[in-house]
């Protein structure tokens, strides 16, 4: 996850800068949140609210990634590096989507 935030700023420092409050800072703020959420989620105790933090990081990570899709269609981006980050979200996502299924059965079992 960590690489993923950094390669989002590393982009986004070549977005044009009229896109400063737009594109640019919603790009890092969805990349920086897959991780924030997936870390409070993980520090909380009750699984009903794991739950509610990983299904928010994973909505953030389909944020970032419609974001990155709109930059490549914008030119912002190449397709090189279109391709990594989407790469590396189809990893984040798959660990993502296990957690939160891990912890839906773990709800369903009456754990708290």
């Amino acid at each position: 996850m960590d690489k993923y935030v950094h390669e989002a700023y590393t982009i986004t420092k070549f977005f044009p800068k009229e896109e400063m409050y737009g594109s640019i800072s919603q790009l890092r703020r969805s990349a920086l949140s897959v991780v924030l959420n997936y870390i409070e989620g993980y520090s909380r105790r009750r699984k009903k609210v794991q739950l509610q933090f990983y299904e928010i990081s994973y909505g953030s990570l389909g944020e970032s990634e419609y974001l990155c899709y709109f930059a490549l269609s914008e030119n912002w981006i190449n397709s090189e590096q279109y391709n990594k980050l989407i790469k590396m979200s189809d990893e984040i996502g798959k660990m993502l989507w296990s957690e939160i299924t891990s912890v839906e059965r773990s709800i369903e079992k009456g754990y708290k």
